[in-house]
């Protein structure tokens, strides 16, 4: 009969382990005991930590700490798996105890396997490349699985970084496009005064740029790791030449400017960083559906609502109300600004719990903050590509509805005073006609000058 298994051995006991599988018994009790979320590890952090055993290996070869055939082989197995291959074998759920050591001898188990392969042995003898002694030499989960945290975050903040500057492009051309196109402003929902909407796409567009700029600031800040400090930050089990070199290897492997935390204990026991970074992430979130909350206003109708602009129509409204459309890429908009919010109380609370050398909840923080960077960067490119860019204006609409407005009278108080003007206001309200009506059946201003001060233009 073939064999199906192979059996390993860790600390606790013996373990029958698929025979062609390249994990090992350590992921295997992981994958068992952490059925949680449902969800693998994110590809980007696959990647990140395939990266981390790649320079590392690199590193140790050159020091001399391990043989150079076998960091040779594990360089080999680390590009292949970064190629594509036996990404099937990283099986551990991305929600886990244990402060990712199960992720992190996931990776060792895979690369160390392939590499016995490479040179010639069967999966499963770790007599030849050992996940702890090779793949893992001169590390620790708690270096290992944040700055592989860290190196993921980099990579899909610039992801995101690229869609919210396609965004920031397609609101500045909507804004040129109607610069000309004068609206009622509104405050607390009230008619204000007027405003064109050139000026409401730039002041968009304004609060995106500062949205890209906080996002470079936070790759900045976590592109510094503390690789080197392995258990809690003071190098135990590292060669001196490793620590020194191993950043520098993996800036060329990733080719990430990444560089050695100041201080590799601070760099260990404190997540702040990932707080400021989720921080920047909700910001942006907050800010996208503002925008949203603003368009389906704005929106709004097509014939009892304010009807000001037309969004793309994308599909029915409704199951029973024929002819409805929805506004369904703001409003998926802000439903991705509430799960972001939601997952920055629990980065919040996660980073908060961390104690004395080590936070043991790195886990979850990756989870949440990977989730909330796919979910925003795929959330603007539909808000680009399936409303922004499709967004057209109704100006007679918006014409109109300044002409009618009580709140252009605010021009007038320069000239004849708040009290004078706020009488107007009231009666032009109460007898259900326009202030220039008002202003000249009262005899109050010449209508030359009239034109003047209410010319829409003057007023914005």
């Amino acid at each position: 009969m073939e064999k199906i298994f192979r059996l390993e051995s860790d600390s606790i006991g013996q373990r029958e382990v698929p025979i062609d599988a390249y994990y090992g018994v350590q992921t295997l009790r992981a994958y068992e005991n952490f059925k949680i979320s449902g969800t693998k590890t994110h590809s980007e952090f696959i990647k990140a930590i395939v990266e981390i055993k790649k320079a590392a290996a690199i590193t140790n070869g050159n020091a001399g700490v391990i043989d150079k055939k076998i960091a040779d082989a594990m360089e080999k197995a680390c590009d292949e798996i970064l190629s594509g291959k036996y990404l099937d074998n990283f099986i551990v759920d991305a929600v886990q105890g244990g402060a990712g050591t199960s992720f992190n001898m996931n990776a060792n188990e895979v690369v160390s396997n392939r590499a016995i392969e490479i040179l010639g042995g069967q999966k499963g003898d770790y007599s030849i490349v050992h996940p702890n002694d090779h793949a893992n030499c001169g590390q620790s989960t708690n270096d290992v699985f944040p700055s592989a945290g860290k190196i993921a975050t980099v990579r899909l903040l610039k992801k995101a970084i690229d869609a919210l500057e396609n965004f920031y492009a397609a609101i500045i051309e909507k804004s040129v496009q109607f610069k000309d196109v004068i609206k009622m402003g509104r405050t607390e929902m009230q008619d204000a005064v007027p405003i064109s909407f050139g000026q409401s796409f730039t002041a968009y567009a304004q609060a995106v740029k500062r949205d890209i700029k906080r996002f470079n600031s936070a790759i900045e800040e976590l592109s510094k790791l503390n690789m080197g400090g392995t258990a809690i930050g003071t190098g135990i089990n590292a060669d001196g030449e490793y620590i020194k070199n191993i950043v520098p290897n993996l800036a060329t492997v990733t080719g990430l400017k990444l560089t050695q935390a100041e201080d590799l204990v601070d760099a260990t026991q404190n997540l702040d960083c990932f707080v400021f970074v989720s921080g920047i992430v909700k910001s942006c979130a907050t800010t996208l559906s503002k925008i949203a909350n603003d368009l389906r206003l704005m929106s709004s109708g097509p014939r009892t609502g304010f009807a000001e602009i037309n969004l793309p129509a994308k599909q029915n409204g409704s199951s029973i109300m024929p002819g409805k459309i929805n506004p369904v890429i703001p409003e998926v908009i802000n439903q991705i600004a509430f799960n972001v919010i939601g997952n920055d109380t629990t980065i919040t609370m996660a980073v908060e719990a961390g104690q004395l050398e080590l936070n043991a909840f790195e886990p979850i923080i990756f989870y949440c903050l990977f989730e909330s960077l796919e979910t925003l960067t795929n959330g603007i490119k539909v808000f680009t590509k399936d409303c922004i860019e499709g967004l057209t204006v109704n100006q007679e609409v918006c014409e109109d509805e300044v002409e009618r407005s009580i709140g252009i009278v605010t021009a007038l108080c320069p000239f004849i005073g708040y009290t004078k003007a706020s009488y107007l206001a009231k009666k032009a309200l109460k007898e259900k006609k326009n202030v220039r009506q008002v202003l000249i059946e009262e005899k109050i201003i010449s209508e030359s000058e009239l034109n003047k001060i209410l010319d829409p233009q003057k007023m914005i």
